[in-house]
C-alpha cells in the first residue's frame, strides 16, 4: 500500500491525460490519485478496470540530481524481472513517464525498518544477487558532482562545509584497504521505499540506483531510519551472518558520506525543486548529523576497524 495524497481527481486527469493517454493500458482508466512520498517526481495510482498501476512522473531537475532516467529504467526493469522491485509494465523515454506495477502491502515508516532488520538484510542480499545495472553509483564522485554545480550556480553552501574534504578524502583512501567490489544497489532505501506483503519485502524506487559497496546500501538504510547504532549492528549481522566490526565501521562511514552528499542534493533541489518541500531544512538536518559525526570520538574507531578484519 502506498499512502495517498489528497488531490483533485479532475485536476489530475486534465493535467495529465495527455501524458497518460500515450500509454494503451492507461486508456481505460477510472480514476487517479497522487500519491505520496517522491522528492524527484510525482507518483500516481491509477486504477482500471484490469488493474492498478503506479505511474511515476519525473521532473525536469533530474539531471542536475544525477538521475539517469534511461539507466533508472533499466535497472527497474532488472529488479522487476527479479522479482526484488514492481515490475515494469511501460516507458515513455523523453516524457519522463515509467509505469510500473502496484504492490499490494504496506508502505514502512522508520519504526517498521527497525523492527524488521533481519527481513529487510534479506531482501537486501536478494537485491544484491542480481545481475549488474547500469552503471556505477559512488558517492565521492556524486558529491563532487553536486559541489561544482552548487559552485557554479552560485547555491547556498552550508557553512564550513568545505573544511571537511579532507576527511573524506581520508575516509576514501580507508576504503581501499578491504574492498570488495560492486553489487547491484537501489542506494536510496528509504522507509517509503520498503513495501511490505505480509510475506517477503519489496524495494522500490531506483532513480539513484547503481553498481556500488553492499556497505553503502546498508548504512544509508540505516541512516535514513535514524537508528541507533546498535540497529546497524544488527542489520551487518543479519547480512553477512554474524557480527562484523570491519562491516559495521564500513557502514557507518559510507552512512556519514552519504549525509555530506546528499547535504548538497539539498541544495540543489531547494532552488529548482517546483514541489512543495523544505529541501534546504531537510540538508541541513543531514549536514548538521555530518558535521557532529566527523569530529565524534566513534569517527576514529570506525576509521580503524574499517582497515582491521
Amino acid at each position: 500500500m502506498y499512502p495517498e495524497r489528497v488531490s483533485d481527481a479532475s485536476a489530475l486527469e486534465r493535467e495529465f491525460a495527455q501524458l497518460f493517454n500515450k500509454v494503451g493500458r492507461l486508456n481505460s482508466r477510472t480514476s487517479i490519485s497522487e500519491l505520496s512520498g517522491g522528492l524527484t517526481n510525482r507518483n500516481f495510482l491509477i486504477n482500471t478496470p484490469e488493474g492498478k498501476y503506479v505511474a511515476r512522473v519525473s521532473s525536469n531537475s533530474s539531471s542536475l540530481l544525477s538521475i539517469d532516467r534511461s539507466s533508472e529504467f533499466i535497472n527497474s526493469t532488472i529488479a522487476g524481472k527479479g522479482a526484488v522491485g514492481a515490475e515494469v509494465l511501460d516507458y515513455l523515454p523523453g516524457e519522463g513517464l515509467l509505469l510500473i506495477a502496484y504492490l499490494e502491502g504496506k508502505t514502512y515508516g522508520a519504526r517498521d525498518v527497525g523492527s524488521n532488520l533481519a527481513r529487510i538484510a534479506t531482501s537486501l542480499r536478494g537485491l544484491h544477487a542480481l545481475a549488474p545495472f547500469d552503471h556505477e553509483f559512488n558517492m565521492f564522485d556524486v558529491q563532487k558532482n553536486y559541489l561544482a554545480i552548487v559552485e557554479k550556480e552560485h547555491f547556498r553552501l552550508p557553512d564550513d562545509y568545505l573544511s571537511f574534504a579532507p576527511i573524506v578524502e581520508s575516509v576514501k583512501k580507508a576504503f581501499m584497504v578491504l574492498d570488495e567490489g560492486l553489487v547491484s544497489c537501489n542506494n536510496d532505501l528509504l522507509p517509503g521505499n520498503f513495501i511490505d506483503d505480509g510475506e517477503k519485502i519489496w524495494l522500490i524506487d531506483y532513480e539513484y540506483s547503481g553498481n556500488n559497496d553492499a556497505c553503502f546500501e546498508i548504512g544509508n538504510v540505516w541512516a535514513e531510519a535514524f537508528l541507533p547504532l546498535e540497529a546497524l549492528e544488527d542489520l551487518v549481522a543479519a547480512y553477512y551472518g554474524g557480527y562484523r566490526p570491519d562491516k559495521v565501521a564500513r557502514a557507518w562511514l559510507w552512512a556519514l558520506v552519504g549525509k555530506y552528499g546528499w547535504t548538497l542534493w539539498a541544495s540543489i533541489q531547494s532552488e529548482v525543486s517546483a514541489l512543495d518541500f523544505d529541501f534546504w531544512q531537510w540538508g541541513m538536518a543531514k549536514y548538521d548529523l555530518a558535521r557532529s559525526e566527523f569530529t565524534s570520538d566513534y569517527f576514529k574507531q570506525a576509521m580503524a576497524n574499517v582497515v582491521t578484519k
